[in-house]
C-alpha cells in the first residue's frame, strides 16, 4: 500500500522570533482513502512560522479539491507575526478572502466549499479557527482534549441531548455540515486561544479520520514517538477500516527552543 506524505517542512533562517520560547516539529499524511478516486484534501505544513491547517473540499468534478487548495493557498501567504492578534486576524482575513473566491467560483461552476482548521502559534500560546467538521486534538500528560466543535446537524443533536456522541458517529446525517468555507457569501468562523506547553501535542485532521479511528485509538496513537510513527499509526488505523473519505492528518509537538 502506497502512502502519500508530505515531508516536514525545515525550519527557516533566521528562526522567527515571535514563535517564543518553543520550536516546533510536525509532520504531514494525506491518501485518498480506499472508495475515493479523487484526494480533496489538503493541508499546510508551517512550522517554521508556527502556521498548520487542514481542508476537506466538497463540491461536484473537482470542485472540491479546487476549494481545499483556495484555501491552503490563501494561509499559505500569511505573514503578519507582529502580535498573537495579528496573526490570527490575518489568518482570520486569508479565509474570509478565500471564501468570497469559492463563493464566486461557485456561481459559475456549481456548489463547492471546504472545511478548514487552523493552528498558529505565537509566543507562549497558540490559537484555533475553524468552520465545519474537521478537527483540531490537544494532547498533553497523558490526556486528549478536542479543542474545536464540529459545525455539524449531528452535533447540533448533540448538544440538544437528542442522540449520543456514539450514535452520532454511525448517524446517517453524521456528513451533514452547518459551516463551510464558500458555501455562503459570509464565512462564519469559530475560535478558541490556549497557553502552549513543552510536550504538548497537536493533530489536525479531515472527518476521513474521526469517521473510522475512536478518540480512544487518537490517544493511544499521539503517545507514540517519533512523530512519524503517530502519524503513519493513525492512517494505518483509517485504511484498515476501510477509509470510505479522503484521510488527512497533521501532528505538530511542541519543543522548548
Amino acid at each position: 500500500m502506497i502512502f502519500k506524505a508530505q515531508p516536514v517542512t525545515q525550519p527557516r533562517q533566521p528562526r522567527p522570533s515571535h514563535l517564543g520560547a518553543f520550536k516546533f516539529l510536525s509532520v504531514g499524511r494525506t491518501h485518498e482513502g480506499c472508495v475515493r478516486e479523487l484526494n480533496e484534501d489538503a493541508m499546510l505544513n508551517r512550522p517554521d512560522i508556527g502556521l498548520w491547517a487542514v481542508a476537506d473540499g466538497m463540491g461536484g468534478h473537482d470542485g472540491g479539491e479546487v476549494a481545499s487548495a483556495t484555501v491552503i493557498d490563501a494561509l499559505d501567504n500569511v505573514d503578519n507575526f507582529c502580535t498573537a492578534y495579528a496573526f490570527r486576524d490575518a489568518a482570520a482575513q486569508a479565509l474570509h478572502w478565500a471564501n468570497a473566491k469559492i463563493f464566486a467560483l461557485s456561481v459559475e461552476r456549481g456548489t463547492m466549499g471546504a472545511t478548514v482548521v487552523t493552528l498558529l502559534a505565537h509566543g507562549n500560546h497558540y490559537a484555533c479557527l475553524w468552520a465545519g467538521d474537521s478537527r483540531i486534538y490537544l494532547y498533553r500528560t497523558g490526556a486528549l482534549k478536542r479543542l474545536t466543535r464540529d459545525h455539524s446537524v449531528v452535533q447540533e443533536m448533540v448538544d440538544a441531548g437528542a442522540i449520543s456522541e456514539e450514535r452520532a458517529r454511525a448517524h446517517p446525517r453524521a456528513n451533514v455540515i452547518t459551516r463551510a468555507v464558500g458555501a455562503r457569501d459570509q464565512l462564519d468562523l469559530e475560535s478558541a486561544v490556549g497557553s502552549l506547553q513543552a510536550g504538548d501535542r497537536f493533530l489536525l485532521c479531515s472527518d476521513g479520520l474521526t469517521g473510522v479511528v475512536t478518540e480512544r485509538e487518537i490517544c493511544e496513537a499521539m503517545i507514540r514517538a517519533p512523530l512519524e510513527a503517530a502519524a503513519e499509526r493513525l492512517l494505518e488505523q483509517a485504511l484498515a477500516r476501510g477509509a470510505p473519505d479522503n484521510v488527512t492528518l497533521v501532528l505538530v509537538a511542541a519543543e522548548p527552543a
